[in-house]
């Protein structure tokens, strides 16, 4: 690696790097290269790559040996261009040390500010720019930043020592502190960098800039960083960060200085209007932590109308050239406007999908481009209730509308209780005074996110969005007391457990549980999806056993049902005594009189699902789980069902012992039940054709598939498409009525998959039951692998994701391969999908894709995700994404 260029140079209108470079320079590294090469004002700098990142991890952390002979040949670039010397007592070249990766982390890794102050130049930074003040601030900052990114220091003894200092001053900002109160502060810094170091505060710039190289590149394996990556699916590859050596420039020199951070369009909504915070005599940090609510950039504008136009023609110029939202950060040093940085800005899934839509309606870009541009994960979030308005609320209240929908949920203070309670199936709301990336896990597993300070580009903010969690901040009417575990509105207390509501919409605190309505798909969303049904060629059903969601599935745009589980009808209250009584029944004459009585409830359960889905395909599967699974366990309940049945209560404890199984995963299930005992198959098959008939008389069209679970051995598909097709003959020949009908099997054993050339004989269509075909590939239990051991694989790097999420394309996707090739090997047209809640998840929905699947199906509420996920499998094939 040694011949390689590691470091690339920005800076006087001319870049090493370009945009199509993300992952090397990162994207921060690569945009800072775009704008420098566009003419828009950058501090220069250089970009070290993430290559360097990945050798740093694969070589036991160490760097190529010429790294640091190109880093101080760049450093004299910048030198040249700036007119000033790194570590010069005079006038000293100051940076800025930042992580960027390829993929967007906000606030994920680590950033040094002001490297290069020591002793001797802030002595030099205070003279040149005749302001003390803000050099001393300068270089406490850096001493506690870098205490705590790069030396690992708690921040907290840097914190208590400036809470001390501005009570012995009687002050309550920072600001208020002067420059002899910031020196006497920067020797109580050294002295706990001494304490707690056992060495003096590093003066040599170079061994600054290293150390906070190091820290940079070290900040990709933190916990907060890795816990990230896992939410967001991105891989330690993919996370690995370039780090930005950038010439500093100051906000914090006076009123006419300043910094903020903004977006060319609402990133919340999507309104096509410059939204912008800013905040006067500040660091950047300052806005995108929170700490400090900022002001409207309309303030901006009265004090300084020459850089507010300038902003606003280069936020123009980046969307233009871009054609995307960006999110811009900017300094104002004492009148002069720099921009830190432009990426693609963070939205909410409603933001996503105006600003694709509207966008092409500008013929800034394409319809394929739109669809590619908005990820379909978050989809889902569109789908989610909202606040009914006409509800009666007691809004305690009001901050800014930062994400979408609505929440519900107990509040809670840190990040460690909210996931302690949502791991125990509770719905948490997190409220903080403000949000820091050490928060991220607690985030993500609540259902919303509170904080008093912030503006809509805080950490909160961008994160919250990213998250589609529903997002309230800067909500000032709070008064958060984090260690008490509580905040106050007014004379409102609310207590860690209470419950509270949150309308991400219009930012509404709201005490209690409000009313939600179900959203609809209209408008932007509509009219986006019409665009994806033109794309996609895999077709998308719903798993589905009710007329409520089939109902909504359709709504959504579910092209059939792909999986209609039979079992769950028989747990209802007025017929499981009659599924238990044909369970205990000691012989075929018994098991019959009680399916006589089941059978007009399925059949009605099926007729109200056929009209539902007129027109449409609905696949329904037989009796799959084991028998036990119907029968009570309680004492008591087995004295009531002796009593309603007629049987006596010891032999009915027999029989229920007899049914028990070691593992009835693997057990007496599935078609083993219908070849056990067909009268069941023989119901079912007459309630499905019945059903269907008598919807057909109705005039509608019905199309239903009759998939038999569980088939290892094409004789077992042989023998129960057997009674169904002489089950289906005479009724429809009762009822002289034409039909067509499908028999078909879920492919759910490897078995199965690998002898599909034989099973294709008698099957009309296959089915891939990928739940159980990764249980039984993998040789795991879900739920015992999900409660116990599969989150340390995953963390451990056995596994790259949960193969229960995303389909492991190696062993269950190799084997759904080898079934597609000889099914259709037997038969070439045959109807080949998966109805396992893989079916909703976008990576295994371009597996489907790509190995020729018929259709994926999933839950109602998935339906669009996995429609736009088939929509970017098409454009993905053809190089038309745009990832």
């Amino acid at each position: 690696m040694s011949q390689d260029k590691h470091v690339y140079f920005f800076g006087d209108g001319k870049a090493d790097g370009k945009a199509e470079m993300k992952k090397l320079l990162g994207g921060k590294g690569a945009n800072l290269a775009e704008m420098t090469n566009l003419g828009i004002p950058v501090p220069p700098g250089f970009t070290i790559t993430t290559k360097v990142c990945r050798y740093y991890y694969d070589h036991d952390k160490t760097y190529p040996e010429d790294l640091d002979e190109q880093i101080k040949e760049n450093i004299a670039k910048v030198e040249e261009v700036m007119g000033m010397k790194f570590g010069d007592p005079e006038d000293p070249l100051l940076f800025s040390v930042r992580s960027g990766a390829a993929m967007s982390m906000p606030g994920m890794m680590e950033t040094i500010l002001n490297v290069g102050l020591n002793d001797v130049t802030v002595e030099g930074l205070a003279k040149k720019t005749g302001n003390p003040r803000f050099a001393y601030d300068s270089y406490r900052r850096l001493i506690q930043m870098f205490s705590d990114v790069a030396m690992g220091v708690d921040i907290e003894f840097f914190e208590d020592a400036l809470a001390e200092m501005k009570k012995d001053k009687g002050v309550e900002l920072d600001t208020d502190l002067d420059a002899d109160d910031l020196k006497k502060l920067i020797e109580k810094y050294k002295e706990i960098y001494k304490r707690e170091m056992g060495e003096e505060f590093p003066q040599d710039p170079m061994d600054q800039l290293l150390m906070a190289r190091d820290a940079v590149f070290g900040s990709r394996d933190s916990e907060r960083a890795i816990i990230y990556r896992r939410i967001n699916g991105i891989s330690d590859d993919e996370g690995s960060t370039a780090v930005n050596v950038q010439t500093m420039v100051f906000g914090n020199m006076g009123d006419d200085s300043g910094t903020g951070v903004a977006f060319t369009r609402n990133p919340a909504t999507g309104e096509n209007k410059f939204f912008a915070d800013y905040l006067f005599n500040a660091q950047g940090e300052d806005v995108v932590a929170g700490i400090r609510t900022p002001i409207h950039v309309d303030e901006l504008q009265k004090a300084m109308p020459e850089v507010y136009n300038q902003l606003r023609e280069i936020e123009q110029k980046l969307e233009k050239h871009y054609k995307d939202m960006q999110d811009l950060e900017f300094t104002v040093q004492q009148g002069k406007l720099w921009l830190l940085q432009t990426r693609r800005g963070k939205r909410t899934a409603m933001a996503d999908v105006r600003i694709a839509v509207e966008m092409v309606k500008e013929g800034m870009i394409d319809k394929e481009t739109a669809v590619s541009r908005v990820p379909a994960e978050k989809i889902e979030q569109l789908l989610h209730p909202m606040v009914n308005t006409k509800s009666k609320a007691e809004v305690i209240g009001e901050g800014l509308p930062a994400g979408p929908g609505a929440a519900v949920g107990k509040a809670v203070f840190t990040a460690e209780t909210a996931m302690e309670m949502a791991k125990l199936g509770e719905k948490v709301i997190l409220v903080r005074n403000f949000t820091s990336p050490e928060d991220v896990g607690g985030m993500h597993a609540s259902q919303g996110i509170l904080t008093a300070t912030g503006g809509m580009t805080s950490h909160a903010a961008i994160v919250g969005r990213d998250m589609g969690k529903c997002c309230v901040v800067g909500c000032s009417d709070i008064t958060v007391d984090e260690s008490g575990k509580k905040f106050t509105a007014g004379d409102i207390v609310v207590k860690e457990g209470d419950v509270l509501s949150l309308d991400g919409h219009v930012g509404k605190v709201m005490l209690g549980e409000v009313e939600l309505i179900e959203p609809t798909m209209s408008g932007d969303f509509g009219e986006l999806m019409e665009w994806v049904d033109e794309i996609r060629t895999l077709g998308v059903r719903t798993n589905t056993d009710t007329p409520a969601g089939a109902k909504r599935a359709r709504s959504f745009g579910a092209e059939g049902i792909g999986l209609c589980r039979t079992e769950h009808m028989f747990f209802e209250e007025d017929r499981i005594t009659t599924m238990r009584e044909m369970i205990v029944a000691n012989n075929e004459e018994d098991r019959r009189k009680a399916l006589e009585k089941l059978l007009p409830m399925q059949r009605q359960d099926f007729i109200e699902i056929f009209e539902a889905m007129e027109g449409l395909p609905v696949i329904i599967r037989t009796l799959d789980p084991p028998l036990h699974e119907f029968l009570p366990h309680s004492e008591e309940e087995v004295k009531e069902l002796a009593e309603e049945v007629g049987i006596d209560l010891a032999k009915l404890k027999d029989k229920i012992e007899s049914l028990h199984e070691a593992n009835p995963m693997l057990g007496h299930r599935g078609c083993r039940l219908g070849i056990a005992y067909p009268e069941i198959t023989e119901m079912q098959a007459r309630a499905i054709i019945e059903a269907a008939v008598e919807v057909a008389k109705k005039g509608k069209e019905v199309i239903p598939e009759i998939m038999i679970p569980l088939v290892g051995q094409a004789r077992e598909l042989e023998l129960q498409k057997e009674i169904c097709d002489r089950v289906a003959k005479e009724v429809l020949e009762e009822a002289g009525v034409e039909l067509e009908y499908m028999v078909g099997t879920m492919i759910e054993l490897p078995r199965a998959a690998l002898t599909a050339d034989e099973i294709a004989e008698f099957a009309e269509f296959f089915s891939f039951g990928t739940n159980d075909l990764t249980q039984t590939t993998f040789g795991m239990s879900r739920d015992d692998a999900e409660g116990k051991f599969l989150q340390d694989y995953i963390e451990g790097g056995i596994l790259e994701v949960n193969p229960f999420m995303t389909v492991d394309e190696k062993g269950v996707g190799e084997l759904i391969r080898i079934a597609v090739e000889k099914g259709r090997s037997t038969t070439n047209d045959l109807e080949v999908g998966i109805c396992g809640e893989h079916g909703g998840d976008p990576k295994t929905v371009d597996f489907c894709h790509r190995v020729g699947l018929n259709y994926v199906s999933c839950s109602p509420f998935r339906v669009p995700v996995a429609r736009l996920a088939a929509a970017h499998a098409k454009l993905r094939e053809e190089g038309k994404m745009d990832e």
